[in-house]
């Protein structure tokens, strides 16, 4: 909406650019300084803003700034995969909030994750899903800047981003109905409680 209003203004590409960036930042800075804590959530959103504000700064042409999306779109991949080996991977965190006890899935995760290595690896898996669905949209998003007309490209990855974010919702919930585990009374949790 920045970009659009600004070029509508008159203003540069680049400089329209910048500002959207700017404004992302600036919000996520006022939820930081109201929180005045950094949970995994936070970092991986305040990594994101703060490498795509650094690409922003990089000299380079237009084409070069709208490809600053797909840096970040690869990077939050490669924070994916890695999360996917530590103790609480962060498509464990993020789907957790909207899950934990809702839409069939069962409450108290914290003691399926500590008894049961099924449970860790749904998680594992989908992380290793979401980040293979981010890299293919990475690449999507190169391809685009450098080929499609610069006004069109903003409105276009947006919409990348919804069919990458519906594709990979799509995935995952057919992998979570097929192992069971979007189903509490599912033999995916059977034991669990014991």
């Amino acid at each position: 909406a920045v970009f659009y209003g600004l070029r509508a203004a008159g203003i540069s590409e680049y400089t329209a650019l910048l500002a959207g960036t700017a404004v992302s930042l600036a919000d996520t800075a006022v939820d930081l300084a109201r929180k005045r804590t950094i949970n995994p959530l936070t970092l991986f959103v305040i990594s994101l803003m703060v490498f795509s504000t650094a690409v922003s700064l990089l000299p380079g042409d237009v084409r070069f700034l709208l490809a600053r999306g797909a840096w970040a779109t690869g990077l939050a991949a490669l924070w994916f995969l890695a999360s996917s080996f530590t103790r609480t991977p962060l498509v464990y965190l993020l789907s957790r909030p909207l899950l934990e006890g809702r839409f069939g899935w069962p409450a108290d995760w914290d003691t399926l994750w500590d008894r049961m290595p099924r449970f860790r690896r749904i998680w594992r898996v989908t992380g290793i899903l979401a980040c293979a669905s981010l890299l293919l949209d990475c690449g999507l998003r190169i391809l685009m800047a450098y080929t499609l007309p610069v006004d069109s490209v903003p409105i276009l990855s947006t919409a990348l981003s919804a069919a990458t974010s519906v594709l990979l919702i799509l995935t995952v919930n057919i992998y979570y109905q097929v192992t069971g585990a979007a189903r509490k009374w599912s033999s995916f949790y059977a034991g669990a409680q014991s």
